[in-house]
């Protein structure tokens, strides 16, 4: 029934990622990488209760476990979501929008491998050499000269580390999901995304709250950008839940670098950046693997 229900969710997912960044790179000015990052899960777990509720409601069949399994699962995953996030968005100041949105995909890669030997995620031999073509376009994307940013090599780095923490955290959102309740797949992944958001939120407050309540002001402050990309935040994060507990990290990954392309005339058209002849024949390329790597 929910066979292909993952495609539209991810491209929902990637488009709505975007947006989130696009605003929460807004609030980096005043709230500092960590108090941007900090929105994302603060202003964006009222939605994120909400789905869950509607799901608890609309699925009373549902038994759901939150064994140790679900726990270690969810929680590593939201620490790794948490560093990803605030690397992500160092990197987005560094090295530029575009570029960075570009490196961060270094996740397809990872989640293709950590599926493999963690959760046995068969993959074809040509979805194989789309995750090794998409790879390659991702590589030349690091080349710090393309960037657009005042510090590329650095920014290039940060974009990098943020892809490998995004690659692990959705292989254990997967697992998270899929112990929590197999039967009711879209129940599941809500349920464990308000969790794992109630986490990121409950820490990353306690912790500016003791180290920079200058950040925890900011975003209060500008409230309305930060409810917004706290919106887009929960229903992207919903979306990739949705997705990777309905099909294998890897193809997910793959179908979710559509956000390459909508980042850059993002970049282009809030923040001025431009891409390099280089820059658009790698993209190209990583599109080519992600058609590849989703026919599984």
């Amino acid at each position: 029934m929910f066979a292909l229900l993952w495609i539209p969710a991810t491209l929902a997912a990637a488009t709505l990622q975007v947006a989130r960044n696009a605003l929460q790179r807004g609030l980096m000015g005043s709230a500092g990488p960590w108090g941007a990052t900090l929105v994302r899960f603060l202003f964006g777990l009222p939605f994120s209760l909400a789905f869950a509720s509607a799901a608890v409601l609309l699925v009373p069949a549902a038994r759901p476990d939150p064994s140790a399994a679900f726990w270690v699962s969810a929680m590593s995953g939201a620490l790794a979501q948490l560093l990803a996030t605030a690397a992500l968005l160092v990197g987005m100041r560094r090295a530029g929008f575009a570029v960075a949105t570009a490196l961060q995909q270094s996740s397809l890669p990872l989640s293709a491998i950590l599926g493999l030997m963690v959760f046995h995620d068969a993959l074809s031999p040509l979805a194989w050499a789309g995750v090794a073509i998409a790879t390659a376009g991702l590589a030349v994307l690091t080349w710090p000269r393309n960037a657009t940013g005042p510090q590329p090599l650095t920014g290039a780095l940060f974009a990098l580390l943020s892809g490998l923490c995004f690659g692990f955290s959705l292989n254990a959102f997967r697992h998270a999901g899929l112990v929590l309740e197999p039967r009711h797949p879209i129940y599941s992944a809500l349920l464990s995304v308000a969790a794992a958001q109630a986490a990121q939120a409950a820490v990353l407050t306690a912790v500016l709250a003791v180290r920079d309540r200058g950040a925890l002001r900011a975003i209060v402050a500008a409230w309305r950008e930060s409810l917004a990309a706290g919106l887009f935040g929960a229903c992207a994060s919903a979306g990739w839940f949705i997705a990777v507990t309905l099909a294998p990290a890897a193809p997910v990954r793959a179908l979710g670098v559509v956000e390459t392309p909508i980042a850059a005339l993002a970049g282009r058209r809030l923040f001025r950046e431009r891409l390099h002849t280089t820059q658009i024949l790698a993209g190209a390329a990583v599109l080519a693997g992600v058609v590849l790597t989703a026919l599984r």
